[in-house]
């Protein structure tokens, strides 16, 4: 069965409710809520957005306020298996896809776990690579602290908390030793490290404050409202940000409504190509892989320690769009386990482990 793709909601402010009823009226997101058993309501979209929250709490909710390494891995029925990878594809959650334009004011990573956070760092040095044009970059996290098992990670190289493992992937990927500016929290509640490559944009690394302090960590609506304040975002500017497939659709539609409609600016929302999701295709601009490793990107990924397009190639080719490999490692974090496929690792985007809207 092929199900056709849907498009996003468009980041244009003009267009985001008719963008929003078409996407959440699709083909594929009906055969999902079918498959758990679910019936469509009738009413306009601010009643089916209304249901379709519920149904997904009651059906979907697999992190149930949890950070993302702890969500349970549902056991599927085949055929309903079969179904969620069908429209996941289909709703933009599964391939990458490459930037709709050449020219941003902004591309804005956003973080997530440790590995993550390297990888979208790393593939966003390599869209600059391959031709996309930007003004400044911003690295968007928190002052979570990491978690055992992100600490016991060789590449996170002794960082504590979410921000900091943005920061060393900054250094890492676009070849600078330290910032040139550092504005700190009196309280330490967040950090704003400023970086000045010497053949590129600006780039900022930011820990923002929790909106609740006290009550939970800052979430991905924080980190982009401080970010547009302390970038100076503005009306017509365009914004890209990189995520991982899976969360495309959700983290699209909130920088749409964090970013676009209160500054009147474009949002388009890319994943990370899951080809280069390995360390070896994305390696840091400094540290080439050796010769001797056993992966190798393939002739069609350069990686982020070639020479960047502002200094070299005012024309490259733009990356193609790709489907999802079979078995290819994709930014999901750690390995986990899924009852639905046997006892292996899982190494491709899990369509089902959906995000809920308390921790992004």
């Amino acid at each position: 069965m092929h199900v056709q793709p849907v498009p996003l909601p468009t980041g244009e402010p003009a267009a985001v409710l008719d963008g929003v009823a078409r996407w959440i009226t699709s083909a594929p997101l009906r055969d999902l809520v079918a498959a758990f058993d679910g019936r469509w309501p009738g009413g306009d979209s601010p009643t089916l957005l209304a249901w379709l929250d519920a149904f997904s709490a009651a059906h979907w909710d697999f992190r149930s306020g949890n950070e993302r390494p702890d969500a349970r891995e549902p056991d599927l029925d085949p055929d309903v298996a079969a179904v969620v990878e069908e429209s996941a594809a289909a709703l933009g959650m599964v391939a990458a896809k490459p930037p709709p334009r050449r020219d941003y004011r902004h591309v804005v990573v956003l973080g997530g776990l440790a590995q993550a956070c390297l990888r979208r760092t790393a593939y966003a040095a390599h869209l600059l690579h391959r031709g996309t044009v930007a003004t400044e970059i911003g690295l968007l996290g928190s002052l979570r602290p990491l978690s055992p098992a992100e600490r016991a990670l060789p590449a996170v190289n002794g960082c504590t908390n979410e921000a900091d493992v943005l920061d060393l992937g900054v250094r890492r990927s676009f070849g600078v030793e330290g910032p040139v500016d550092t504005d700190t929290a009196p309280d330490g509640s967040w950090f704003v490290r400023t970086y000045r490559p010497a053949d590129g944009p600006r780039v900022l690394v930011l820990a923002a404050p929790s909106s609740e302090p006290g009550v939970r960590r800052a979430d991905t609506t924080d980190t982009q409202r401080f970010w547009a304040g302390r970038a100076g975002l503005t009306k017509g500017d365009r914004v890209l940000v990189v995520t991982a497939p899976i969360y495309v659709p959700f983290q699209h539609c909130d920088a749409v409504r964090t970013l676009g409609l209160p500054y009147g600016c474009a949002v388009d929302t890319v994943g990370v190509d899951p080809r280069l999701a390995d360390d070896d295709a994305l390696p840091s601009r400094c540290s080439p892989p050796a010769a001797t490793s056993r992966r190798s990107a393939p002739p069609s990924a350069p990686c982020a320690c070639s020479p960047q397009p502002w200094a070299a190639n005012p024309r490259p080719t733009p990356a193609p769009a790709a489907a999802v490999p079979a078995r290819s490692r994709a930014d999901q974090g750690l390995a986990r386990r899924s009852r639905a496929n046997g006892r292996d690792s899982i190494s491709k985007p899990r369509p089902y482990a959906l995000d809920r809207r308390t921790k992004p």
